[in-house]
């Protein structure tokens, strides 16, 4: 293994640290590409969300992925050393399969990121970037996801972001019944939000997005009503609540905006919820007075409380995890001794062939029983005496001395050099 992970999420760096870093999925082939082209780098995969952004590489010794942060973001090392996180090799294998299986989620037990790294990896792989070892590592990843939905309850109930939002907000105003929310946004985050406000009894929901198309289909689903983008600043004073999950690079309300709407409202209280990154809302808005902004770091102190009533099936899922990570080092290591094995096959065969080739001219003619018997006799005679040594290599590829043994057959048999002996 030559696995290499970096990256920052919610329990290393504040939102206003990963938003820096944030990456949109238009974007993310651009940064895959760059990822290619740093020194050492064989295969990479970029997991961009509201919670993390993590580079996965397969890469020879050397390879500096904090060189590659610093410059593709442009952020300055002072600024990101306390927050980065960097495992390599079985760790970095420890960690996927944590992430895949929604263990390192915010809210454990969420399904979104489960799909979030199969599209980062869908993408990748369409790029090129993705193609024996990711590829190896990744499908087992995967694997490993379904494998902890099946033997534990961690997913037994709905759980996301979203939901964890709508939790919040029944939280401040104690119900919803007759709470107008309005969802910037009309991506799968507010799909999920706009079903659990749904079965909350929410009085009314608003939808507005950038393809109001799309709005236009979850106002129809949910019973709610499309506004057009343009007159977002319009009409969001309307609601009570605001649910915001876009894919904006910039603030989409600030604090002159939430001036006019507590002033239209005549300064009746307004809730932002804002589980976008990089943030939509202004977090200055939250010192207006009757202006309540809360961002997905807010949400932490909700999604604890989950993570509590799961704290069982997650030490479950956990020991899962921590048997496939060993399953697929054994069989990671095995794989080391093939070129290995191949190798000293393919140098006895030549060996072998060229003997033959050179006895034949002395023994006349024969027949084709007499060759078949040649061939079969000197082939046993290799399988056995290849026997030893091919078992020893598998057998010690798990072991300590295994790279010891692994080099002194190589030598042995002259493996290192270009051309066999024969």
């Amino acid at each position: 293994m030559n696995f290499q992970l970096i990256g920052v999420n919610h329990n290393s760096a504040p939102v206003d640290v990963r938003e820096r870093l944030a990456i949109p999925e238009t974007q993310l082939p651009d940064a895959i590409r760059t990822l290619m082209q740093q020194p050492g780098v064989e295969e990479g995969i970029v997991l961009s969300t509201c919670n993390r952004v993590e580079l996965l590489t397969s890469s020879q010794q050397g390879s500096d992925l904090r060189e590659f942060i610093r410059a593709y973001f442009g952020v300055s090392p002072d600024a990101l050393n306390s927050h980065i996180y960097e495992f390599k090799q079985r760790e970095a294998v420890r960690h996927i399969f944590r992430v895949a299986s929604s263990l390192d989620s915010m809210v454990v037990g969420e399904s979104q990121i489960l799909g979030q790294v199969k599209e980062a990896y869908a993408i990748a792989r369409g790029l090129g970037a993705v193609h024996s070892a990711l590829e190896v590592l990744l499908s087992r990843a995967f694997a490993v996801a379904k494998r902890v939905r099946t033997e534990t309850a961690i997913g037994s109930s709905s759980v996301s972001i979203s939901s964890v939002a709508v939790q919040l907000a029944e939280k401040i105003f104690g119900s919803l019944n007759n709470k107008t929310v309005y969802m910037v946004g009309a991506g799968k985050m507010a799909e999920l939000a706009a079903r659990r406000l749904m079965a909350n009894g929410v009085g009314k929901i608003l939808f507005s997005n950038r393809t109001h198309e799309r709005a236009l289909q979850l106002a129809e689903a949910f019973g709610g009503q499309a506004v057009p983008f343009e007159q977002l600043h319009e009409t969001a004073d309307r609601a009570d609540i605001v649910l915001t999950s876009t894919g904006a690079p910039e603030f989409l309300f600030r604090q002159e905006h939430g001036e006019r709407f507590l002033a239209r409202r005549r300064n009746q209280p307004m809730c932002f919820i804002d589980i976008s990154v990089p943030r939509n809302v202004d977090p200055e808005m939250d010192r207006l007075d009757g202006m309540f902004v809360y961002d997905i770091d807010d949400l932490q102190a909700v999604a604890a409380g989950n993570s509590a009533e799961r704290k069982k099936e997650a030490e479950r899922a956990e020991k899962i995890v921590e048997a496939e990570v060993e399953r697929f080092a054994l069989r990671m290591t095995s794989l080391a001794v093939v070129p290995t094995i191949l190798s000293l096959q393919e140098q006895c065969e030549t060996i072998r062939q060229a003997e033959i080739d050179r006895i034949r001219g002395k023994l006349g003619a024969i027949t084709p029983e007499q060759e078949a018997a040649i061939d079969a006799m000197t082939r046993g005679i290799i399988n056995k005496l290849l026997h030893t040594p091919i078992t020893t290599l598998k057998s010690s590829a798990s072991e300590p001395e295994a790279a010891t043994i692994h080099e002194i057959v190589r030598r042995i048999f002259n493996l290192n050099s270009e051309k066999p002996n024969k």
